[in-house]
């Protein structure tokens, strides 16, 4: 009869073979360092080691995605008075819904692709389109190239630095401390 201890020493018996099988034969032949600050010194400068941070605080996740990257959120807060009708993070677009005053025969759209997550003016690609239309199924849509779109884009990308700024910030905040001098300041 296979009981929940017998399931419990399997398991601690796989997982010892596996942890034990994995163990590199030790070299010999090297002189360890007899100062231990200095070996741990060298150890965390060779990414060796394991940190174990029980008293942090957070209960929730640190989410470094969308709402972290600068250019992303600026485009949202600039175009944040009209509804949106496509937002893709992962494909880099945002596209809003036609937006026309009340009354009004003409609309217009927005579309912003991200080339590129670095806060630069080659980063965005700006299309503005205008749709005039006669009747209900009597419409003509056209691209417009005028400064909106260089104004829009300047726009983002100011929000975008100081976004990025406050983001050093406070990752900078949450950074811990060195505790010995080291050669990569």
């Amino acid at each position: 009869m296979i009981t929940f201890n017998n399931i419990v020493r399997i398991l601690t018996i796989i997982t010892l073979s596996i942890s034990l099988y994995s163990c590199a034969k030790p070299d010999w032949s090297k002189v360890a360092e007899p100062d231990g600050k200095k070996r741990a010194q060298k150890n965390v400068q060779e990414g060796k080691g394991v940190v174990f941070d029980f008293g942090k605080k957070n209960s929730g996740g640190d989410f470094l995605f969308a709402s972290s990257n600068p250019l992303w959120r600026a485009s949202l807060d600039t175009l944040d008075f009209m509804s949106l009708s496509v937002v893709d993070y992962a494909g880099g677009v945002v596209i809003t819904d036609w937006y026309n005053d009340q009354g009004s025969d003409e609309a217009i759209k927005i579309s912003i692709k991200f080339l590129t997550n670095e806060i630069r003016a080659d980063a965005l690609e700006i299309g503005i389109f205008k749709r005039n239309c006669k009747s209900s199924n009597n419409c003509i849509v056209n691209k417009i190239e005028n400064n909106l779109s260089d104004q829009i884009q300047k726009k983002i990308l100011k929000k975008a630095a100081v976004y990025s700024k406050d983001l050093e910030g406070i990752l900078k905040k949450k950074r811990p401390k060195k505790k010995w001098g080291g050669d990569d300041k």
